[in-house]
């Protein structure tokens, strides 16, 4: 594409040199910059691209973006400069793209918790439908059938609009998508077109990047305010600030809910380890999910599906297919007659919701026995809550490590320690090696107990000092299960 026509998409303060190019790539890091690429200097929290310029025209850039001009302006290479790279960034790549989400609709998931499950469980419904359909999730990505492996909740701006245009190019019609505060407050889904967003809940996290709640509520809004006319925004009345979320978007606003009337109304029946009866709009479903939590999900798919035009009969038969996310309230039949819970739980509230669930199925007819960790280089301030919330709920406590990154697992243990009082540690372990933590939860585990083992869910690895070595929860319980 000649460059002329990607830099239409901003506003341009100088150019030095031809825009008559041809653009062969678009990177916003300079090591894979190749032959005929544009390089776009960002500004970002660890480095600044502007450092790397000369690197990126070494490696073959003809063009570059940039806020400050380098000292060296080359004659063979053009020069764009712009008063905010990070803000354009998406804006260029979605030019470069073709412009992906006209082709197609892209629904966004933003929230704290419940973005994965259903994000995941609408690409499922859809495909059951018959459409060719992407998915951008935390787990994985997926181009129709063809997985593509994820390492952010959501992708760079360039990443994005290069796995949305090879959607666009194979024929999706719909693309779903977590959208994290992260990426709103960093413009990575600037010069995207949604078709629907789609609000879950707000809870404490993030604070390390964010610094404050209010600073992470505005980010989650920003992504409504910033919805097209012709969007949907669905918002869920049953979190404090659904309300607020869509309160200045243009989108057409519907909600739903499991204790207000409103557009999408559900309630929970019966439940139990293999399911729920729900009730969703006075009509009955049976779903394959555990817990409240997992039926406010279930309602906002239903919700969404129906915003995108799908006859409510249709989608409530396929709601009752839908098997959980990987990772998910993932439950696990012990031969010695407990349950093991596998759950990403990784917050204060989405552990409550989990522990919530459990208590909600097994009526006092059981104990439950908790192993929790906090990830390292994280939000400090959730890991004392994170204890807190695991012994209000837990009879046994296993506190231990999760992803320590490049802190001292221990540390970690003793932050979250300090949120518990001395009737609190009667009940509580701490024990760094995850696998042994697990491994001791199963063994005090009696016949109706229920082991939760949160903060990791999908994961199959585990980062220490930058290394990811492998580690699987579920895997680790199958083991211990297998030798009982």
């Amino acid at each position: 594409m000649k460059l002329e026509e990607i830099i239409k998409a901003v506003t341009v303060n100088e150019l030095i040199g031809s825009a008559d190019r041809d653009i062969t790539g678009i990177q916003i890091d300079s090591r894979l910059v190749g032959p005929g690429h544009l390089f776009v200097a960002i500004k970002g929290t660890q480095t600044d691209g502007h450092a790397y310029i000369q690197k990126a025209i070494e490696n073959g850039a003809c063009g570059i973006v940039c806020e400050q001009l380098p000292e060296e302006i080359r004659p063979e290479v053009t020069y764009i400069r712009l008063a905010d790279t990070e803000g354009a960034v998406g804006k260029l790549a979605t030019a470069f793209y073709g412009d992906p989400t006209s082709k197609l609709d892209l629904i966004g998931v933003t929230g704290t918790n419940g973005k994965t499950t259903i994000a995941t469980l609408l690409y499922k419904m859809f495909r059951q439908f018959g459409y060719k359909v992407g998915l951008l999730s935390t787990v994985c990505n997926y181009i129709d059938d063809e997985a593509i492996p994820a390492d952010h909740t959501t992708p760079d701006p360039i990443t994005l609009n290069r796995l949305l245009g090879r959607m666009a190019d194979e024929g999706c019609k719909y693309a779903f998508m977590e959208v994290s505060s992260h990426a709103i407050a960093q413009r990575r889904i600037a010069g995207l077109r949604f078709a629907g967003g789609i609000f879950t809940n707000i809870t404490r996290d993030h604070l390390d990047y964010h610094k404050t709640f209010e600073n992470y509520l505005k980010a989650k809004k920003a992504f409504f305010d910033n919805l097209p006319k012709s969007a949907f925004a669905l918002t869920n009345l049953d979190d404090k600030n659904g309300k607020v979320m869509v309160q200045n978007t243009k989108a057409r606003i519907a909600a739903y809910s499991l204790r207000t009337l409103c557009d999408f109304k559900g309630k929970v029946l019966e439940d139990g380890f293999d399911g729920m009866l729900l009730d969703i709009n006075n009509r009955e479903v049976n779903v394959r999910f555990i817990g409240r939590f997992n039926a406010s999900n279930l309602l906002a798919v239903y919700g969404a599906a129906c915003l995108l035009g799908k006859p409510s009969e249709e989608v409530l038969i396929a709601l009752s297919t839908l098997c959980p996310v990987a990772g998910r309230f993932d439950a696990l039949r012990s031969r010695r007659g407990y349950t093991a819970i596998v759950d990403y739980a990784h917050t204060p509230d989405a552990l409550v919701n989990v522990l919530n669930a459990i208590h909600e199925v097994l009526r006092g007819q059981g104990r439950v026995i908790t192993v929790v960790g906090a990830g390292g280089n994280r939000d400090k301030g959730k890991r004392p809550l994170m204890a807190q919330e695991a012994v209000k709920q837990s009879d046994k406590v296993i506190i231990t490590s999760d992803n320590p990154r490049f802190e001292d697992p221990q540390d970690i243990i003793n932050d979250m320690l300090a949120g518990l009082d001395k009737d609190d540690m009667k009940k509580v372990l701490s024990i760094v090696d995850r696998k042994e933590a697990i491994r001791t939860a199963c063994m005090l585990a009696q016949p109706q107990d229920v082991v939760l083992i949160a903060g990791k869910g999908h994961e199959n690895y585990q980062e220490i000092k930058g290394v990811k070595h492998h580690f699987d929860d579920k895997e680790i319980v199958n083991g211990i299960f297998a030798d009982e």
